[in-house]
C-alpha cells in the first residue's frame, strides 16, 4: 500500500485469465479508504500468481507475474494523473526476488534457476550474474532457488538447492557482496526451508519459530 495525492492506495494483481473471467489479467490500484477504483491496466500475461514490491524512494510498484512453465514477467508502474503508467521489462525468463534498501538495484533469478543476477534500477541493466558453479557446485545437479534478497545494503543472500544421493532435498544460503559479486560463503539463516527467509535490508531477516509465528533474527 502507498499514498497517492494524500490517499493511501492498494495495488492488486488479478490473474483473471486463469480464473476464467473472460478478460486479460489486470493490475488495479484502489483507494484504501473507499475501495474505489483509482486506475487499472490490462496485462499481457496468463499468470498463476504475482508478487508486488514497493520501491522505497520513487513510489513505483514492481510486479512479478509467474506464468508457470511459460516463465515470469516483470512490470514497473506508477500513477500519473489518474492512470497507471506501465513499463514492462524486456524478459520473460527472470523472476524478481527483491529490491535493495535504497532502491538502486534489484535482484532476479533465472526462471530455469541457472543463475542469479543483480540489476540497476530502473533500467534493468545487469551489474553481475552468478551461475551455480560460482558457488562451488555442479550446475547439472544444483540450482538457484527463487528466494533470498538484500540482507543489507552491501550483502545479498542467495539460496541453492539440490538432492543427496538418497534423493533427499537440501538447501544452503550464501552471502554475496552486492557491489562486486564476490561470494563470501555459507550463511546460517536458521530456517526450515529455502522460502522461510525474508531479508529486511538492515542486516536482519524474518523467519518463523516452531509454532509458525514470525521471528526477527540477526547475525550477532
Amino acid at each position: 500500500m502507498r499514498a497517492v495525492a494524500g490517499r493511501p492506495t492498494v495495488w492488486v494483481y488479478r490473474p483473471d485469465v486463469m480464473a476464467g473471467r473472460g478478460r486479460p489479467d489486470q493490475w488495479v490500484a484502489l483507494d484504501a479508504g473507499t475501495g474505489a477504483l483509482v486506475a487499472q491496466t490490462d496485462l499481457r500475461t496468463v499468470g498463476h500468481g504475482g508478487e508486488q514490491f514497493l520501491h522505497p524512494e520513487d513510489g513505483h510498484v514492481l510486479l512479478d507475474v509467474g506464468e508457470g512453465q511459460d516463465g515470469s514477467v516483470i512490470y514497473r508502474a506508477s500513477l500519473v494523473e489518474g492512470r497507471m503508467d506501465l513499463v514492462p521489462y524486456p524478459w520473460d525468463d527472470r523472476c524478481l526476488i527483491g529490491l535493495s534498501p535504497d532502491g538502486s538495484h534489484f535482484m532476479t533469478v533465472a526462471h530455469d534457476q541457472t543463475d542469479v543476477a543483480l540489476h540497476t534500477y530502473p533500467d534493468g541493466k545487469v551489474t553481475f550474474a552468478l551461475s551455480v558453479d560460482a558457488f562451488g557446485h555442479d550446475p547439472d545437479e544444483i540450482y538457484v532457488e527463487w528466494s533470498g534478497g538484500h540482507l543489507g545494503p552491501d550483502t545479498l543472500v542467495v539460496s541453492l538447492m539440490g538432492e543427496t544421493e538418497d534423493e533427499q532435498e537440501w538447501f544452503r544460503y550464501y552471502t554475496v557482496d552486492a557491489h562486486s559479486g564476490r561470494v563470501h560463503g555459507e550463511f546460517d539463516a536458521r530456517t526450515e526451508n529455502p522460502y522461510d527467509l525474508r531479508p529486511l535490508g538492515d542486516g536482519s531477516w524474518l523467519t518463523t519459530d516452531p509454532s509458525g509465528h514470525p521471528i526477527r533474527r540477526t547475525r550477532s
